[in-house]
């Protein structure tokens, strides 16, 4: 196990920029997420920390050894990707068994790591089998287990679970969390699911453009975005928008009539809760109702055709198109530069 320092990473394809001076701590032990939208350069990242491509400027650094000239193989690090990769004639033992037997490791040692990772990824009753007989989540655990048979100091993950069903997905990451728990070893994990990013992360890094925009534990970037665009990205449903004007009445005076055309106020759904149009701090025409059973998604859209969501337990009896209020606690408002995006 090793920390993992990156300090001003760059990356270039030609004269096209695409990493920007990424500076990053990641501690021994942690279970580090990069997250973001497609093409902010997260995979990008993870593939310039396992050494599959090159860095243009700026240093990597696992334990206190920089990186930038070292081979993939000899970094100590283990790659799962997006799609198995697995050897379609070999058996799971096999393929598991192949990066090994290639550094031309003891064969006791071997076979004791090979079935010491099937025991923990619970997959020992398939060593014998090819992987055409395997489920897609069967593969993806062959695939992390040729990871955790080469003892590596840093696991990185690119999108793994990106090919699987919905269910196949939820239970992989139960599985992946608690592997992290049982190894303890240093984890970074790429997705654009920020569910995922929420579940699994001890630390998430937020990426735009060649950019990280916010580091920090799930619970800080929820409660407190640094700027408009990871409080978009950070909860499901996204954080709803307004400036002074799109809001009620009631809620310009509750939030002062100073409040400047250029401030973005930010109510996340499940912070809104239904009452009467005298106490709302926005009102909407009810568009549409998504009643998923435990919680209702309202939709709705303000006098100023601004479109929210509320996160509510029970849909409104209200009918289409009533206009109904909605109020929320002053300590979950969020305050945001129209302009810049940031945090006030």
């Amino acid at each position: 196990m090793a920390n993992l320092t990156l300090r001003d990473v760059r990356k270039r394809y030609g004269d096209i920029q695409v990493m920007h001076g990424v500076d990053l701590d990641i501690v021994d032990g942690e279970f580090v997420v990069f997250v973001g939208p497609s093409g902010c350069g997260k995979s990008t990242l993870l593939r310039m920390i396992a050494g599959l491509e090159e860095i243009s400027d700026g240093t990597v650094s696992i334990g206190d050894k920089v990186v930038n000239d070292i081979a993939a193989s000899k970094r100590g690090v283990a790659m799962v990707f997006q799609t198995y990769a697995l050897y379609p004639h070999m058996t799971v033992y096999k393929n598991m068994a192949f990066g090994l037997k290639q550094a031309k490791t003891d064969p006791a040692e071997i076979d004791k790591r090979v079935r010491g990772a099937a025991e923990i990824l619970q997959i020992t009753d398939y060593l014998d089998r090819s992987p055409r007989n395997l489920s897609g989540g069967q593969r993806q655990r062959v695939a992390i287990g040729r990871a955790i048979v080469r003892d590596p100091e840093v696991f990185l993950f690119d999108e793994p679970l990106s090919n699987l069903d919905a269910a196949l997905r939820v239970q992989t990451r139960l599985e992946i969390a608690r592997l992290h728990e049982r190894l303890k070893t240093t984890m970074i994990y790429v997705t654009h699911d920020q569910v995922e990013a929420m579940t699994l992360a001890d630390k998430i890094v937020v990426l735009r453009d060649g950019l990280i925009e916010q580091v920090g534990s799930p619970i800080e970037l929820y409660e407190r975005p640094a700027n408009a665009f990871v409080a978009q990205f950070i909860g499901s449903p996204k954080m709803n928008f307004f400036i002074a004007d799109d809001l009620s009445p009631t809620g310009k005076t509750r939030l002062g009539r100073d409040i400047a055309a250029n401030i973005q106020v930010g109510f996340r759904p499940e912070h809104l809760t239904m009452t009467d149009t005298e106490n709302a701090i926005v009102e909407g025409k009810l568009e549409l109702v998504e009643n998923l059973g435990e919680y209702a998604l309202v939709h709705l859209i303000t006098a100023s055709n601004v479109e929210f969501i509320a996160k509510t337990e029970k849909p409104p009896a209200a009918p289409k198109g009533s206009t109904i209020g909605f109020g929320i606690k002053p300590e979950l408002m969020h305050f945001f530069d129209k302009n810049s995006g940031e945090r006030l």
